[in-house]
């Protein structure tokens, strides 16, 4: 169900963003067709030039926003050399939308063994079997890549890849637009002050 509150366009009566994306995501898993978890990551590279890419949130809390991805792929290397980044959520089913940024910290090591341990047997073989984002000479290639884990992980666990881990935007900022008509939209972003309290701020649509 849709927050009545939020549809006359009263944001700022709330003081705790972290509740309200909540409310958010959960309005988006019953009515999105396919991931509701589903963000635009951006990132920077080494030269400033800027990179974005669909993933999937696999957490949060008041500490931030986790997803998880292998640290020698192009945004992990991007983001372990800037330290920030920003999310972007779309539901266009509620017509809402959430913007976030941020720096970054690398999750601990038991959250993400814990976070690997949850996947499906492929996806952990997966995460040993590429080389995310180099060039690939060909399918084959992956495929007797995957082969040749599956054959070494046969039985029992298949341990986490030091490379493979998960990160945390801890969030200065966090946005929350929704559509109003004739584009007069609802725009009210949550910015983290020196003390670590939120503060809140309407903005022009």
């Amino acid at each position: 169900m849709i927050d009545e509150t939020l549809k006359s366009g009263d944001f700022t009566e709330r003081d705790e963003p972290f509740r309200l994306f909540a409310e958010w995501l959960h309005d988006a898993t019953q009515s999105e067709p396919n991931d509701p978890n589903a963000l635009a990551l951006a990132t920077v590279d080494p030269d400033g030039m800027p990179n974005v890419r669909m993933v999937l949130l696999k957490g949060f809390d008041e500490r931030g926003f986790v997803f998880y991805t292998n640290f020698e792929s192009a945004k992990g290397g991007e983001i372990l050399s800037a330290k920030k980044a920003a999310m972007c959520f779309h539901w266009k089913s509620l017509r809402r939308q959430v913007r976030i940024r941020g720096p970054v910290e690398v999750v601990s090591d038991e959250e993400a063994d814990e976070y690997y341990a949850s996947r499906p047997r492929g996806s952990r073989i997966g995460a040993w079997a590429s080389k995310q984002s180099r060039p690939l000479e060909s399918r084959f290639a992956l495929e007797k890549a995957v082969a040749e884990y599956t054959a070494k992980f046969a039985v029992g666990t298949i341990p986490r890849p030091s490379h493979w881990s998960g990160f945390r935007i801890v969030p200065q900022t966090i946005e929350f637009w929704h559509d109003r008509p004739f584009r007069l939209h609802d725009r009210v972003v949550f910015i983290r002050n020196k003390k670590g309290d939120w503060q809140t701020e309407r903005l022009y649509p």
